[in-house]
């Protein structure tokens, strides 16, 4: 059995560029051990190639993939789920150097590259990580041109350019196959990794337990209505409901997680807008009340909340439309105000024997409420995201003693004194506000401005909101959380780097709020084109739309562009005709009609000889006429081609029956 050609030099190389572009995005969630592997790896391929060290064998392979799968187990924790999964991918693609001894083997190890490349849109999906994904994918396209034995490949830079027009040949193609292709989910859905200490989203609240809350000026997501924006103060953005207390941890009950739709009416003026989402691994989906989602896989649950059909694992693009005005469940289910009444049997006795006091002083339910709501607005109560911790009448040392926290502890305490005086009321934790970005009309919703209400219930009225935090610190839902903290610390004194902390310079912000700009359509008309919004534009263009037409379209566009890029390759229009090569034509042309044809082949004296066997009156004038030829052709001879078609004329004059020449 014949051994397959080894590795040439100059596609090693770029293997070996092409895995470090391939490592670099990974490196802020690789292990560091994965980064001496590469370099341990690497630099053994190369003394492979120098003839100074051997291939591993079969025991020093496997003991090197135990390392790896321990490596893994010891800095993961597990094996399963997308860190560990993408780090064993990583290893695999490195391990790979050490047994690769042919072009196939090297074959396979850039298609695993183009599979690294990939995992990188799991954590990173922004403009420049696509951009920067074109710097791996033309290493591999070099390594692929270099492992070809020739001349032209053993030269770096014009491999890499060859590459690189390769890469733009394939970009009309691409862009086609974006446009047209179906649009599918994901087979499977993998654990997004979890990010802990931020003051994003739970589906649960110990505010209790909270001696500081860490601020993260992560995106959260970002909304573009159609027609001016509301005022900042009206965007209560709902995502859960917390209707379960007890003690000192605020959750959803088991009804909250129930996909019953609620009765509500719809009143006042709609609002319409879109939504792109970034990933956060939860299920729950965010608008303002009352909205309806349109988007295939999500439905409203029993407490007016939208979720989705799997967690959100990647950028997610929806349209809403909201009735701020709606009337909330007018009628509610016995069940919904069990849940919306329900506390711990002991535990908070002052905050009890408050409630007990107001629900004497004040019968009506509206009345109460507005005279809690002034309790928090004129008693000395600070808004703070460095609350003390608090003991085991959590409620109790808010209320009277400590009196400081963030919206979580406004909150909850509304929430228990309302229950404690009989009114069903719950929770609701969402985003409020958000940063308006002018240069595109659009709200930017980031981690920090995580926010709760309350909500409670009343015959006829149905589910009323509230924000007891507005009341001690209306510059969190006017102006923001920056405002909220201004006596505070620097605002995020975590993130120096964090261009939010200079927004005051005018040309900094103003560059800020354009990149975001960009970001904001990259997401939104590359990464928030799916299904929908795919069908949507297709049909805007066809029509009715049906899997023939689309079909049809795909390879019909992919047919056009291939022959335009075979024009554009090609250039026929630039190939010079050669007067000798018609002359010759016309030669063979003139035979053909008189029974001698050329074979395929066949040279131009073995075919003069032939056809003067054939036509022996001819001989002369055949033989004079591939003379010539040859003396132009093959002898570098300068022969004008007159002479030539002097010649094959004296031959037409030769033959018989002049009619047929």
């Amino acid at each position: 059995m014949s051994r397959l050609p080894g590795i040439p030099r100059i596609a090693l190389t770029w293997l070996l560029v092409a895995q470090a572009l391939v490592i670099v995005p990974h490196l802020v969630h690789l292990p560091m051990w994965m980064i001496a592997l590469w370099l341990g790896a690497a630099s053994w391929r190369v003394q492979i190639f120098r003839m100074r060290a051997r291939y591993p064998g079969g025991w020093v392979k496997g003991g090197l993939v135990l390392l790896v799968l321990i490596g893994i187990l010891f800095s993961r924790g597990t094996l399963v789920g997308l860190d560990a999964a993408v780090v064993l991918l990583i290893a695999t693609f490195i391990l790979k150097l050490l047994e690769m001894r042919t072009r196939r083997d090297a074959l396979v190890l850039v298609f695993l590259g183009f599979f690294c490349v990939v995992t990188a849109y799991l954590f990173e999906d922004g403009i420049v990580a696509a951009l920067y994904s074109l710097l791996p994918v033309t290493a591999l396209l070099a390594a692929l041109v270099g492992l070809q034995q020739s001349g032209f490949a053993e030269r770096p830079w014009p491999t890499l350019r060859l590459a690189g027009g390769l890469l733009l040949q394939a970009l009309p193609l691409m862009l086609l196959l974006f446009v047209f292709f179906p649009r599918m989910g994901p087979l499977w859905s993998l654990p997004m990794p979890s990010d802990k200490g931020r003051t994003g989203l739970s589906d649960s609240m110990e505010p209790a337990d909270i001696a500081e809350l860490s601020r993260s000026s992560e995106l959260a997501f970002r909304a573009s209505f159609e027609g001016a924006v509301p005022p900042r103060n009206q965007l209560y953005w709902r995502a859960l409901t917390l209707d379960r207390f007890d003690g000192r941890r605020w959750s959803q009950s088991s009804l909250a997680q129930l996909p019953r739709a609620p009765q509500w009416s719809k009143a006042g003026q709609p609002l319409d807008y879109s939504i792109i989402m970034q990933p956060s691994g939860k299920p729950w989906l965010f608008a303002l009340d009352v909205g309806e989602v349109a988007q295939d896989g999500t439905r409203m649950m029993t407490d007016f909340r939208w979720q989705n059909r799997r967690p959100v694992d990647r950028s997610l693009l929806y349209q809403v439309r909201s009735w701020p005005q709606a009337l909330r469940e007018a009628e509610a289910q016995p069940s919904t105000l069990r849940h919306a009444l329900q506390l711990p049997a002991q535990g908070d006795p002052r905050s009890r024997a408050w409630a007990a006091q107001l629900q004497r002083q004040y019968p009506q339910a509206d009345a109460l409420v507005d005279a809690l709501l002034r309790h928090f607005n004129r008693e000395p109560f600070a808004y703070t995201l460095r609350p003390q911790t608090l003991g085991q009448d959590s409620v109790d040392e808010f209320l009277f003693d400590t009196r400081s926290g963030f919206c979580a502890h406004y909150a909850g305490a509304m929430t228990f004194v309302l229950r404690a005086a009989g009114i069903p009321a719950r929770v609701v934790t969402g985003y409020q506000g958000g940063e308006l970005n002018p240069s595109g009309n659009y709200i930017q919703v980031r981690q920090f401005d995580a926010h709760a209400w309350v909500e409670y219930w009343q015959p006829g009225t149905g589910w009323r909101s509230v924000d007891p935090t507005f009341q001690v610190a209306p510059e969190r839902i006017e102006q923001g959380l920056q405002e909220a903290l201004s006596e505070e610390d620097g605002f995020l004194d975590d993130q120096p780097f964090s261009p939010l902390r200079y927004r005051e310079l005018a040309w900094l912000n103003q560059l800020r709020l354009s990149w975001e700009r960009l970001n904001y359509g990259w997401q939104r008309w590359v990464l928030g084109y799916q299904g929908e919004q795919q069908l949507s534009l297709l049909q805007s263009w066809f029509g009715s739309l049906d899997w023939q037409r689309l079909a049809l379209a795909l390879v019909g566009g992919g047919a056009a562009l291939l022959g335009l890029l075979a024009l554009w390759l090609l250039k026929p229009w630039q190939q010079r005709r050669d007067p000798l090569r018609q002359v010759l034509r016309r030669f063979e042309r003139l035979l053909a009609r008189h029974g001698v044809h050329r074979q395929a082949g066949e040279g131009m004296r073995a075919f003069a000889r032939r056809a003067s066997q054939e036509l022996p009156a001819q001989a002369a004038q055949i033989q004079a006429f591939a003379a010539c030829f040859e003396r132009q052709q093959y002898a570098g001879q300068a022969v004008a081609p007159a002479a030539l078609r002097q010649a094959l004329g004296k031959l037409r004059q030769a033959l018989p029956w002049r009619w047929l020449n």
